[in-house]
């Protein structure tokens, strides 16, 4: 997250004040979405009284399980709410975070955050895809199988807090971003699970030269396996559901800022610095985050042109780019025309570079 965004949402957490905290508001049901965002943050997560259905999360599960069918999986993952994403060992079922329940919760979120994950359509259907991954993998018990382990590791390994990704690696497919399929080998199958569910994916030629290519055809056996099968794991439980969740959301927000930790200076930063200034010249100069957006699209045609075969990874060290600019407060200096050649110069440098040498260290 931007400084000066995280200085913001911790002023505003700042106006909760302790004694606030301790009375939390009692609000009828939805009454609470007049409230300013001081004083919502004053809720316990309980008092919302929060349902999925009639969310667009609860239009994207009837097309998941759709999907599912299609497939000849009989399995229909259960879904509740919770404080965030995950889906927990032993329950062949996810939680989906709060803030996608209501419209004002989702932009309270984007406040404290910038950013609401799984808050457009297709964002919603590819996180909904992979936790059914996992949902499917805990269901019928598929990492007991001693093909799923060679293809994808034990699952057993330690999950670690941070992974080291290889941004050139052919032996993973791309879904979620920042190659979140290498962080683990229960993420690898749910990434590979989801690329395989996905109507029109095509993967078969997407991936034909790719040893990834060898996953997605476990997984299409593993599911032609099970097709039609009642699964043998079916309990329902819900892990840290909402209704029961005392919490208040300033303590949320509180704890999730706190997580994040300083980016170390790195050579992304280090390139960026040549190209950009921290220093604004001009009343008008843009900053460089945004000028990156803007010319995103022709970055990524361009240096995917050069190195063909990988615009994901190309988009992947771009967003990389627009963060750390965003980060570092980084201004525009001289015309746009040469600040174009140099962004386009960064990105096909750390593409490079990351492809053979070097490998971001990525938070989980």
């Amino acid at each position: 997250m931007p400084a000066a965004a995280t200085q913001r949402a911790l002023e505003t957490l700042s106006r909760v004040t302790l004694a606030s905290i301790g009375s939390p508001p009692r609000q009828r049901a939805a009454s609470w979405v007049r409230l300013s965002d001081e004083v919502l943050l004053r809720m316990r997560f309980c008092d919302l009284k929060l349902r999925i259905d009639g969310t667009r999360v609860a239009r994207g599960l009837k097309r998941l399980y759709r999907e599912l069918h299609s497939r000849g999986v009989r399995f229909e993952p259960h879904v509740w709410l919770a404080d965030e994403w995950f889906s927990p060992d032993g329950v062949p079922g996810f939680a989906v975070p709060f803030y996608l329940a209501h419209p004002r919760l989702e932009k309270l979120q984007r406040r404290m955050e910038q950013e609401v994950e799984g808050g457009n359509a297709r964002w919603l259907m590819r996180i909904l895809r992979h936790e059914a991954g996992h949902a499917i993998d805990t269901a019928y018990r598929l990492r007991r199988r001693s093909r799923w382990r060679r293809v994808f590791g034990p699952a057993s390994l330690p999950y670690p807090d941070r992974y080291r990704a290889r941004p050139g690696s052919r032996r993973y497919v791309h879904h979620l971003g920042d190659w979140y399929a290498q962080s683990h080998p229960t993420e690898d199958f749910a990434e590979t699970f989801a690329v395989w569910l996905t109507p029109r994916s095509a993967w078969r030629h997407s991936y034909a030269d790719w040893p990834a290519l060898s996953k997605l055809t476990a997984v299409q056996e593993f599911m032609s396996e099970i097709a039609g099968e009642r699964a043998p794991v079916r309990n329902r439980l819900r892990i840290e559901p909402l209704e029961k969740n005392t919490r208040t959301l300033a303590d949320h927000y509180r704890q999730r800022l706190a997580q994040r930790r300083l980016h170390r200076r790195g050579t992304t930063d280090e390139l960026l610095r040549k190209v950009f200034t921290t220093t604004k010249p001009r009343a008008a100069a843009p900053r460089a985050a945004t000028f990156l957006r803007e010319v995103r699209q022709i970055l990524v045609t361009s240096v995917t042109r050069e190195q063909p075969g990988d615009s994901y990874s190309v988009q992947q060290h771009l967003r990389l780019m627009i963060a750390r600019g965003t980060h570092l407060q980084l201004y525009l200096r001289g015309s746009r025309r040469e600040a174009l050649r140099n962004a386009r110069w960064i990105l096909g440098k750390l593409t490079r570079l990351y492809a053979t040498i070097e490998s971001p260290t990525l938070r989980l």
